[in-house]
């Protein structure tokens, strides 16, 4: 009786979520996945389509890292509507959207305007992710459970980008537009969340912050002060460690076509890449176990695991390109949800929505970034796989870091 009295307390909603509400957010989730991977095996033929356009170089991989940008610029907004206005509406409207805009380039032969289509797109996942999080947290509280579902969001999204990527190289043979129409899934995802989900409230124990200022007792605070303090140098981490997530996922298909594979050899390309997505998934399977260990450990071995693979890239520059891919992926499957949680997990009801929004933008941006600061290393280095090895230098450095500043709370669990 008591165990069941203390399970209502801590579910914002005196409702108990299954998996029957984790599975559509956790397909939601994916989403914002299939917009970065699902078009990496058509790059190449996104380049060659459009090498007549004027910086082509540079805007053909926009298409990739532009809904990236509009995640990090606009995720911190989410977060204030989801805390404000509520989750589900958001999410239910967003994945409408993205439904629309997302399969404009499938019937558009025009850069300027896919360009413009996928700003849209960006706009649209950064509602959706914000959204999913905030409600996989407000669905599973207590720590162990959330911890195990903020684990497996990472490890079913890039099962998801395994598949996505797969597809899209099946795809990319009847030509570059097809993939696209794969946007539509999330009418489908929406659909089901319109009758498996329901609007969270602070109505708990748990979810409640008490303002102790307040002059009416048992009033509740719905929003409360960011704690910079704390989640500060977890922001900045995560911006690199959004950068270093999306080499491999942006650059892998350059770097098979660097081996010799050719261009249009989609089929190739797509199952390296693949192979990567899987590898990350046997990192993203591990966190839980491996979180036992503290904070101060995990975090800076994923990103010297990520290093150790870029490094190989460099250095063997033909046979090694596969084996350093594959194990920046699985560094990689490690970062991801160890960020998340150090940001997130902790977060009250009345944050949650605009602290999940600032990881998100966080690490969304560094995704962005990754295209951005790639061609300018390629182009300072004179080659690709020599940028990825810079880009592991840099990874190294940032793991000494991230030990150094969470050096004072070593014993704490990941």
């Amino acid at each position: 009786m008591g165990h069941r009295a203390a399970e209502r307390r801590t579910d914002p909603t005196h409702r108990r979520a299954g998996a029957s509400q984790a599975a559509p957010l956790l397909a939601g989730s994916c989403m914002p996945v299939l917009g970065s991977v699902l078009i990496t095996p058509v790059l190449p033929q996104l380049s060659e389509h459009f090498g007549d356009v004027p910086a082509s170089e540079v805007l053909v991989p926009m298409i990739v890292a532009l809904p990236a940008l509009m995640i990090a610029v606009f995720a911190p907004f989410a977060g204030q509507i989801v805390d404000r206005f509520g989750r589900k509406p958001l999410l239910f409207w967003a994945l409408i959207a993205y439904a629309v805009v997302g399969t404009v380039p499938a019937w558009v032969d025009d850069l300027s305007v896919i360009l413009a289509t996928r700003v849209l797109v960006g706009i649209c996942e950064a509602a959706i992710m914000t959204a999913c999080t905030t409600l996989l947290v407000d669905y599973f509280p207590g720590e162990r459970r959330r911890n195990r579902y903020l684990a497996l969001q990472t490890v079913v999204t890039t099962l998801a980008a395994t598949a996505f990527i797969l597809l899209g190289g099946a795809l990319g043979w009847a030509g570059w537009q097809t993939p696209f129409w794969v946007y539509a899934v999330s009418l489908i995802i929406a659909s089901v969340m319109s009758t498996l989900l329901w609007e969270p409230t602070d109505a708990d124990a748990d979810a409640r912050m008490i303002d102790a200022h307040s002059t009416t007792p048992g009033r509740f605070r719905v929003r409360g002060r960011i704690p910079w303090e704390r989640i500060g140098v977890p922001l900045l981490v995560s911006v690199f460690g959004g950068f270093t997530f999306y080499v491999m996922v942006l650059e892998v298909g350059y770097l098979v076509v660097g081996t010799g594979v050719a261009v249009d050899d989609t089929h190739v390309i797509g199952w390296v890449a693949a192979v990567c997505s899987l590898a990350t998934v046997l990192g993203g399977l591990s966190f839980p176990r491996v979180s036992r260990l503290p904070r101060g450990v995990v975090l800076p071995a994923a990103f010297v695991i990520q290093a150790v693979g870029m490094l190989v890239v460099w250095l063997v520059p033909s046979g090694g390109v596969i084996v350093g891919a594959v194990l920046a992926s699985f560094g990689s499957g490690l970062l991801l949800p160890g960020l998340i949680t150090w940001v997130v997990a902790a977060a009250n009801f009345g944050d949650r929505g605009r602290i999940t929004g600032l990881w998100t933008a966080a690490f969304f941006f560094g995704q962005f970034l990754t295209p951005v600061g790639m061609a300018a290393l390629t182009t300072g280095v004179g080659s690709l796989t020599a940028a990825v090895g810079l880009v592991g230098i840099g990874a190294v450095v940032i793991a000494f870091a991230v030990a150094a500043a969470l050096l004072p709370s070593a014993s704490e669990p990941a």
